[in-house]
């Protein structure tokens, strides 16, 4: 995992030096491809199941071959843009405003989205990819990070707090949770810790788990010291995940319901739950680079992933919450209205959303900014 990054300044002033207007200002003929760097399971073309396939129709109909290439961490999309060679990339909260500080993607021009007028109204000026009312990116999917457990671990008595992964405590199973748990291998699990302690030292005044003080952020890192004598592994392939929890004893860690769905659907013995202290999450945008050298394909791709059918069965197969709220419920694919209720639908005020710590906050004026998570947590990966 790259922990590369670009230092972010406050957000009103990051837009300053950015144009105000898209690059592209009509659409003509697709160039062939669209390179894409996008969570796991994100993009799928029916190699992991053959039921979830939403890129072949799409290459069939533009012309455009899809290119993929996954990361596990929001650094590590940074770090592949900031490098170059890729035309979109999945952006979540704790990355997207990162990348329009770098000026490494460009604003979207939301004429050219057809289906636009279909996003979730609550997500199509959101902040994390709406700077002083220029668009960088289209809404994709969003959903909570979930406490995932074993519930040969847990029996009838499913976890209600995080305090699992966070603290010693002895499990329903009659054994200590030490060696049996994981943690997120990002920066940004410092806020999951800040979250925790909102809850369990409201003494700390935290308000905002992503705008801490150096009194709270202290106290945060020193919860992830205690957490470290406890976890087995710090993850950041999904897959890799799912893998310990089947065959290496670990029974809880937070997680997505990406991983959760996969294993149930494999007759694993595993359940999840947001505990009693609220959860921490994701909202994504497909954001499109400056240097982008398939615009046309990356435009098509981009009103591709609007449609009613790819965003029902993508939050079915990833457990996230589709951001053109009818897919839900309109029977295009195989999500439902249960479904999407399940992954989080009526749950987005209780989301504390993943985005990217600046020193100029909000909440409290001066915090820590988001360089120092990223040194300091892998200090605590380190033991330090």
């Amino acid at each position: 995992m790259s922990h590369r990054f670009f230092t972010t300044v406050a957000v009103t002033a990051l837009v300053a030096a950015q144009p105000l207007l898209a690059q592209v200002a009509s659409l003509g003929e697709g160039e062939g491809q669209v390179d894409i760097v996008a969570w796991p399971g994100y993009i799928e073309r029916g190699e992991t199941d053959a039921a979830f396939d939403w890129v072949t129709k799409f290459e069939e109909a533009s012309g455009c071959k899809v290119n993929i290439k996954t990361a596990n961490t929001s650094d590590e999309m940074v770090a592949l843009m900031n490098e170059g060679g890729f035309d979109l990339v999945t952006a979540s909260g704790d990355a997207s405003l990162r990348m329009v500080a770098g000026k490494r993607v460009q604003p979207v021009n939301i004429d050219l989205i057809p289906s636009w007028s279909k996003v979730d109204d609550r997500l199509k000026d959101a902040p994390w990819h709406t700077v002083d009312g220029v668009h960088y990116g289209v809404p994709y999917q969003w959903g909570p990070n979930v406490l995932m457990y074993s519930t040969e671990a847990f029996g009838d008595t499913p976890p209600t707090s995080w305090n699992v992964v966070f603290e010693e405590t002895t499990l329903p199973d009659g054994q200590s949770n030490a060696g049996r748990v994981q943690a997120y291998d990002g920066p940004i699990h410092i806020a999951d810790a800040a979250n925790y302690l909102m809850a369990h030292n409201p003494d700390l005044g935290i308000t905002n788990p992503y705008e801490l003080n150096e009194d709270q952020y202290a106290a945060a890192l020193d919860l992830l010291r205690t957490q470290r004598t406890l976890v087995s592994r710090y993850w950041h392939d999904a897959f890799i995940q799912m893998d310990d929890f089947k065959n290496e004893g670990v029974v809880a860690s937070g997680s997505w319901p990406f991983q959760v769905n996969i294993l149930q659907s494999e007759g694993a013995p595993i359940a999840s739950v947001i505990p009693e202290e609220g959860a921490t999450g994701w909202a994504d945008t497909t954001m499109m680079s400056v240097d982008a050298a398939h615009p046309n394909c990356s435009y098509m791709w981009m009103e591709h992933t609007l449609s009613s059918n790819l965003m029902s069965d993508l939050s079915a197969w990833f457990g996230s919450v589709p951001a053109v709220v009818e897919a839900c419920s309109d029977g295009s694919g195989m999500q439902t209205a249960e479904g999407c209720s399940a992954n989080g639908l009526d749950d987005f005020d209780k989301i504390k959303f993943w985005t990217t710590p600046v020193s100029a906050c909000a909440s409290q004026g001066e915090c820590v900014p988001y360089y120092r998570w990223v040194s300091d947590y892998i200090g605590v990966i380190g033991g330090r």
